[in-house]
């Protein structure tokens, strides 16, 4: 089956206006956190199995709040079912349960990925130190354990593999000369094996783990500077398909964008923050350049993961804005009687200092929302009409009886006008006939 992945470089390459986006969901971080990996069992696939088994007097029910592989798994293939993420990145063993032992992708337009290394900055264990030391290049899995599940693989030149054919290789560049020349030289190892075995990557760069004398504002100026440079000697053959990176900002993200139009530039999420951190993040690093995002714990960590990816995916559509996909997702918590992490009120708050160039999204016409995860196919979606205000500024009621609220002269919602009883008319009729 077509991948959805090569459709879209296809397309962002050969039309720099392209809306075409790339989203990866990121289940690769047992090779990270160990046993917390998985994520906390509050949202569990619809089969998922039950929750492990623990005694009490050793225990308690808080202590054991987290996922197993099984139900971790259970979500994968879940999310994969789902087909709106384009990558599935999961780690080496991971990849080959799924991949290669089940041919979960083998109908399927999702492309499985692995991670291919695991610098020493990932090692997030429990009372461990070693994320505060400078990154150390490690590698655990090998190309031939991704593509096949064996120490060598069979190549019969066919680049058909049971597993995945595509890897995660991450640098940290911490600006210390014989640190980051030993991590070039592993990644010149690594990126000429995989070229030998046809193996595709995407190169991740991550800022500084330790004080790198440089400071925050100018730290997208450095990581761009170190990837052009990086990569200004590889031929396209050993190039990475695209980047991820930290988001720095809208003049860090379009100075590297704007360099090479071949250059395909991706951001990773990072930690959980709130909703609005999310949606916002996906939707400015897009508007100045970005066609790939990697969201790893702010999936694994929400509240309904499938909730939460239509809605980056409906973001990156251009068919909501950040702020109408935080209010249609808690109107599908709602819905299912799902308890939200946070109020509404709070989860609109922006805590991600990197988008913060702006204080107010863009608004725009309110749309209708058609593929919620949670309703069956089969079920007709209702439309939301709003009603247009008066000559005083205030919604009359509709025709069915509800209280309106008021509009600007394009049909949007005009909030800044709004009282407390319209504007919970407006939330109950956007989200309640939508999601409910």
């Amino acid at each position: 089956m077509t991948k959805s992945l090569d459709q879209k470089l296809a397309e962002i390459k050969a039309n720099p206006s392209s809306r075409a986006f790339i989203i990866a969901d990121a289940k690769d971080a047992d090779m990270a956190f160990g046993v917390r990996a998985p994520g906390p069992r509050g949202y569990l696939a619809r089969r998922g199995a039950k929750p492990a088994q623990f005694s009490p007097e050793v225990w308690t029910r808080d202590e054991f709040g987290y996922r197993n592989l099984p139900e971790f798994l259970d979500i994968i293939r879940e999310v994969t079912h789902q087909g709106l993420v384009d990558i599935m990145l999961m780690s080496a063993y991971v990849n080959e349960q799924l991949s290669i032992k089940e041919g979960l992708f083998k109908n399927s337009h999702v492309t499985p990925a692995a991670r291919a290394n695991d610098t020493t900055d990932v090692w997030a264990v429990r009372h461990g130190c070693y994320t505060r030391e400078p990154s150390q290049p490690f590698r655990s899995a090998s190309i031939d354990h991704i593509q096949c599940g064996e120490v060598e693989c069979e190549r019969d030149g066919s680049n058909n593999f049971p597993g995945a054919n595509l890897g995660l290789y991450s640098i940290t560049y911490v600006n210390d000369l014989e640190q980051d020349r030993e991590a070039l030289l592993w990644y010149k190892e690594f990126r000429e094996e995989a070229e030998r075995k046809q193996f595709r990557h995407f190169l991740e760069v991550f800022d500084p783990n330790v004080e790198s004398g440089i400071p925050p504002e100018k730290l997208g100026e450095f990581i761009n500077d170190n990837i052009i440079r990086t990569l200004a000697g590889v031929p396209e053959s050993g190039r990475p398909i695209f980047l991820k990176i930290v988001y720095h900002g809208a003049k860090a993200m379009e100075e590297l964008a704007q360099y090479d139009p071949n250059l395909v530039v991706g951001i990773l999420g990072g930690s959980a923050g709130t909703t609005y951190d999310a949606f916002r993040l996906i939707h400015d690093a897009q508007k100045y350049g970005a066609r790939v995002a990697l969201f790893g714990r702010k999936i694994n960590n929400a509240e309904h993961q499938l909730a939460f990816i239509e809605m980056l995916r409906l973001i990156t559509d251009g068919k909501v804005n950040p702020e109408e996909a935080v209010r249609a997702y808690h109107g599908v918590l709602q819905g299912k009687g799902i308890k939200a992490h946070r109020s509404l009120e709070d989860d609109l708050k922006l805590t991600d200092q990197a988008m913060s160039y702006d204080g107010s999204s863009a608004r725009r016409a309110t749309v209708e929302v058609r593929a919620n995860p949670l309703v069956p196919s089969n079920r007709p979606q209702e439309k939301l009409i709003p009603v247009r205000a008066s000559e005083e500024g205030r919604a009359g009621a509709s025709a069915s009886g509800e209280v309106g609220w008021p509009v600007l002269p394009d049909g949007a919602p005009d909030f800044s006008r709004m009282n407390s009883e319209q504007r919970r008319a407006y939330d109950g009729c956007r989200l309640t006939r939508k999601f409910g």
